[in-house]
């Protein structure tokens, strides 16, 4: 079984593709890179996680960085502020799913943990992944900030992944974020930009790190 795991900077997705890599998958590891609206350290946080994960699970996971900060701007400039992250969120499965097609992977995982922050509520992450054809593994779902913390210091990710150089995490987000999406309303937003051809072009723009 080939997945491929969505990696951010942050604590809880390294661990998430940890412990499917412990449950046997062979991972493939994908990085949307946020830049302008993150970080330099963010995308060297995610190199040196991809390298901790290595090093604990004993698999090879290639990491690929994908293009994502053009998408952030042309979601922000025409759609709805509020859907901001649902959109993200979408875009990034969308994109995820393109790649799996091409590294040949039959899924798709995510550090979610249900209602830990707004774009994690359960209508959001209805809403974010409806109309996917490949199934979504979130292994965190039912576990909280401190069993993901102990998880992420036992796999050696922890330290990585609260490095910080004071800057914000990503600078899209907006004041407001929705956390009921509907499915019709998130298709009414994705429509003014569409969300599919962008997240094939970043599948196809996406270089082996």
């Amino acid at each position: 079984m080939k997945l491929i795991a969505l990696l951010s900077g942050g604590i809880d997705s390294p661990v998430a593709a940890g412990l499917m890599a412990l449950r046997g998958a062979e991972m493939v590891l994908l990085h949307m890179d946020n830049r302008p609206f993150g970080s330099d350290l963010g995308v060297r946080k995610v190199e040196l996680l991809a390298e901790a994960l290595r090093m604990s699970s004993g698999q090879e996971m290639p990491l690929f960085m994908a293009p994502h900060g053009e998408n952030q701007a042309i979601n922000k400039e025409r759609c709805k502020r509020p859907y901001q992250c649902v959109l993200c969120k979408r875009l990034m499965l969308r994109t995820a799913q393109a790649m799996a097609l091409k590294v040949g992977a039959s899924g798709m995982v995510m550090g979610d943990s249900l209602g830990q922050v707004a774009s994690q509520t359960l209508n959001n992450i209805r809403a974010e992944q409806y109309g996917l054809d490949m199934p979504v593994l979130r292994p965190l779902i039912g576990l909280d900030k401190l069993e993901i913390e102990r998880l992420a210091k036992e796999m050696g990710t922890y330290g990585i992944s609260i490095m910080s150089d004071g800057s914000k995490d990503c600078t899209a987000v907006p004041s407001r974020v929705i956390t009921n999406a509907s499915v019709k309303d998130i298709l009414e937003e994705e429509a003014k930009v569409d969300l599919g051809s962008m997240a094939v072009r970043s599948a196809e723009m996406a270089k082996r790190a």
